[in-house]
């Protein structure tokens, strides 16, 4: 299950005082980390307690694929991080996006 790593740039707009709390956010370099997961959240669906712990899932996938041993140790042509991406990436819960809807009050 090889999905592609590569990031393609997107443009939103915003209102102003969305974008000034963004641009705060980016002091910090948070910015494009902030939106890329809350843009990735909505998309998989709208389960609060899945989105996150899919997002902490590929967390644990990044910092092994970023991890120098892990990058450099393999077994059999596999790094391990290749190979603990393979036992973690499953744990991914799938989310259903059109069932669930919020009733308007």
């Amino acid at each position: 299950m090889e999905t592609t790593k590569r990031l393609i740039p997107y443009s939103v707009h915003l209102r102003e005082d969305i974008y000034l709390k963004l641009k705060a956010a980016a002091k910090d370099r948070k910015a494009t980390a902030l939106v890329r997961d809350a843009i990735t959240m909505i998309i998989e669906g709208d389960d609060s307690f899945n989105g996150g712990y899919n997002k902490g899932v590929r967390d644990v996938i990044a910092a092994v694929h970023d991890d120098p041993w892990c990058k450099s140790v393999g077994i059999l042509g596999k790094t391990v991080a290749e190979h603990v991406e393979g036992l973690v990436e499953p744990m991914i819960v799938p989310q259903n996006t059109k069932g669930k809807r919020r009733a308007k009050e």
